[in-house]
């Protein structure tokens, strides 16, 4: 594994192959993923900390899905990167679901774990109101009411390293960072899919609040080539708390497509 500084984010890279970029969501970090690497052996994987989060610098301006996306695709540029898949998760799944529509070429596929399609008017509120909470009270409070609604009855009942994992990476987050990337999604508009052909797995959990059954179904219609799984006993954060099922879904998808 190698860790190299490109567009301002800091980025791992292990493997050979054809590429696949990971995209975390809010409160994650390029760790978010490493329950599924053991499923991905023969690619090349690539997986940024975007910015403010993890081990990459806040970016100067106002934070947006577009700057993300711009410093994503630079990054790609610098890497040698002209086509890949790519992974996202959460608020990760819109910023690549805007690339794969701003630079259709450079998607082989989408695999969108626990989706967003765009927040709604009350999420755009409650986004801003976390914001406001990390700026004030630190990330700790942040990480506490995260735990209690973003896991499924049964992770937290049977799996308590995942709520230990899920509390870790947010208290570990800069809270300034953290802040101006809920504001990101909370000004965020949904991509355009009609520029999207590529084919798309997304994948969702039945108790998942964020990105529900419905929202993964009506994403799954918008795109031209998607196929909408639902996993039983599952929360927001899929790879989290169904590492196994989701490492052999996208190691199936990802190998049975072109680059």
């Amino acid at each position: 594994m190698t860790t190299v500084r490109v567009s301002g984010l800091a980025i791992e890279t292990e493997g050979d192959g054809p590429p696949v970029v990971l995209v975390h969501g809010l409160g994650g970090t390029s760790n978010s993923f490493q329950p599924l690497l053991g499923a991905m052996s023969g690619f090349r994987l690539v997986r940024p900390d975007l910015p403010g989060a993890g081990r990459s610098a806040l970016q100067a301006g106002k934070p947006s899905v577009e700057a993300i996306v711009d410093a994503l695709t630079a990054a790609m540029g610098h890497l040698g990167i002209s086509r890949a898949h790519f992974v996202g998760h959460s608020f990760g799944t819109l910023v690549v679901q805007h690339l794969a529509a701003r630079t259709p070429e450079l998607a082989a596929s989408l695999t969108l774990f626990g989706p967003i399609l765009e927040p709604l008017d009350a999420a755009r509120d409650r986004l801003r109101a976390r914001a406001d909470l990390a700026r004030r009270d630190g990330m700790d409070v942040v990480a506490d009411q995260l735990i209690e609604g973003s896991l499924s009855g049964a992770t937290r009942a049977d799996n308590p390293l995942a709520a230990a994992y899920l509390r870790e990476t947010h208290m570990r987050q800069d809270a300034e960072g953290f802040a101006r990337s809920c504001e990101a999604l909370a000004g965020a508009e949904k991509a355009d899919h009609r520029q999207i052909s590529c084919p798309a797995l997304i994948v969702t959990g039945d108790e998942d609040g964020v990105g529900p059954p419905s929202v993964a179904r009506e994403l799954g219609d918008c795109l031209a080539q998607a196929k909408v799984v639902v996993l039983d006993r599952c929360g927001h954060w899929t790879p989290l708390e169904r590492p196994r099922e989701c490492g052999r879904l996208l190691s199936e998808f990802v190998r049975g497509l072109p680059i």
